[in-house]
């Protein structure tokens, strides 16, 4: 199912549940409808694009799943524990 035919279920839905539902969803979503973390702004939004550009045009430096297994295990050893 699309996330178009998603969005058109919920709306319908919206329209005729019972009020103990609706709270119930809102309290599910209610933080991150009150947060503005999840607002890209545009020098994010153009960073990302940027990013995506260079993955598609093969520019980009990547990691095999093994080199960045052993950056991170390599950084856990070499970091010092309190």
């Amino acid at each position: 199912m699309t996330t178009t035919a998603i969005r058109k279920k919920l709306v319908d839905y919206l329209k005729t549940a019972d009020d103990k539902k609706i709270k119930a969803i809102y309290t599910m979503v209610e933080d991150e409808i009150n947060t503005k973390a999840n607002d890209w702004d545009e020098p994010f939004i153009t960073e990302l694009e940027k990013r995506s550009k260079s993955l598609k045009s093969g520019t980009a430096k990547t990691y095999t799943w093994e080199e960045t297994k052993k950056a991170a295990i390599q950084k856990v050893k070499t970091t010092k524990r309190k």
